[in-house]
């Protein structure tokens, strides 16, 4: 723990107050647990995130479990180094293996080295999902916006950065894609149709094996994901215009994020059961787009948060109802709540994580306090946020310790007292 972070949690603690004495419980366990358990020393320039109870560093989760922490950055250098360490740790990952989701602490084997693709002694699971590319570069860019700070723009950045573009591009035409993979084992969400996923049209959209949830995508183009590269790539384009001074490569990344954004505008949409238009959830390019929502992140409920559309957008606001009705088929409803599920966990059981997306993507600060004692709530006495939570009894959840959704839980307690990340 840094002297900011302690500072910062008591400053938390101290807006909860007698009047939301367990949000600031939770949040004093939880914003610690993340430095203090999940967090390996990887040389002197490098740190590896745990995901939590899996000893692997999963590119999402990682940066999701920083971010909570960019606040207090802005003025304690000490947490500042924490995030700059695990970004070169990521960038180390990617340019390593830009295909691979999850990674080892070191060259150990560990992890799912069966599995039929180019593994290697570092990956631990290497299921391309296009989410895993953007988070990483997100929160570089965050970590300038916060900071100030331009060290993590260096050599070992730009060679992920590179390989990044070179793969979202190759996947725009995944028929020539070099990339497969198949496991064997009996759930069918964990390996792709003839190793390579059900065939799809070539539109401008970049192609994705697995959901954030790990589980192979019905069609291949998850329009959530192909939305946050949109906005990864203009990121990408400010920090090589302005910082890298190499306006060439800030136009390849504008050009990349038009023709996406153009496809997803064009192939990227359905209707609800009211004849809206909104954002379909996968689509394959012609004529199949599957209507739902999943509850990990990136996913539709997630637009605003991951800053892809405004949360006033029409299109949005008529996708957001959608999803949190029983239109979706992941959406369920209990005696204790209601929210997003996922095909990754039992039915009946709603996501903390998702939970906090819903609080931070809308302005109604009754509704953030609404879901936040929900959530503080459904910790079945643990203080800790887990994957899932059966919505008749709380007391079945799944995972007992995952940091992703820990610092989810932090993030909207830092939202609903205005303590938020500079984007």
């Amino acid at each position: 723990m840094t002297q900011g972070a302690t500072k910062f949690i008591s400053q938390v603690q101290a807006l909860c107050g007698p009047e939301h004495r367990e949000w600031g419980e939770i949040f004093a366990a939880t914003y610690a647990d993340t430095l203090q358990n999940a967090l390996v020393a990887d040389g002197a320039e490098r740190i590896f995130v745990l995901t939590g109870d899996i000893p692997a560093m999963w590119q999402r989760d990682s940066t999701a479990q920083m971010r909570p922490y960019l606040v207090p950055a802005q003025t304690d250098p000490e947490l500042a180094d924490v995030i700059e360490k695990v970004i070169n740790r990521q960038m180390f990952n990617m340019a390593l293996d830009p295909y691979a989701n999850a990674f080892n602490q070191s060259a150990n084997g560990a992890g799912w080295q069966t599995d039929d693709t180019e593994m290697g002694p570092w990956i631990w699971e290497r299921k391309y999902e296009l989410d895993s590319l953007c988070y990483p570069a997100q929160l570089a860019y965050l970590f300038w916006k916060n900071t100030g700070r331009t060290s993590h723009f260096n050599a070992q950045f730009e060679k992920a950065i590179a390989a990044m573009v070179k793969v979202i591009r190759q996947e725009q035409d995944h028929a020539h894609s070099p990339y497969h993979f198949h496991r064997g084992e009996e759930r069918p969400e964990d390996t792709l149709v003839e190793g390579v996923g059900r065939p799809v049209v070539q539109t401008g959209l970049s192609w994705n094996g697995f959901r954030p949830s790990d589980d192979a995508c019905v069609y291949g183009y998850l329009i959530p994901s192909n939305l946050f590269a949109v906005e990864v790539l203009r990121h990408l384009a400010e920090i090589y215009e302005t910082v890298l001074h190499k306006p060439a490569e800030a136009h390849e990344f504008v050009a990349l994020a038009d023709e996406i954004g153009t496809a997803v505008r064009q192939y990227g949409m359905t209707k609800n059961a009211a004849g809206e238009a909104i954002y379909a959830y996968e689509v394959d390019g012609g004529s199949n787009q599957l209507l739902m929502d999943d509850a990990n992140v990136p996913n539709l409920l997630s637009l605003p948060y991951l800053g892809a559309v405004g949360a006033d957008d029409p299109t949005y606001q008529a996708t957001r109802r959608t999803i949190l009705s029983p239109e979706n088929p992941y959406y369920y409803a209990g005696s204790y709540g209601a929210g997003l599920g996922s095909p990754h966990t039992p039915a009946q059981c709603i996501w903390p994580i998702a939970l906090a997306v819903q609080g931070l993507t809308q302005a109604d600060r009754a509704e953030k306090e609404r879901l936040l004692d929900l959530l503080a709530s459904t910790t079945a006495g643990t203080q800790r946020m887990h994957e899932s939570f059966n919505v008749e009894d709380p007391s079945q959840f799944t995972r007992e310790w995952f940091s992703w959704a820990n610092m989810m839980f932090c993030e909207l307690v830092m939202d609903y007292f205005d303590l938020r990340v500079i984007q």
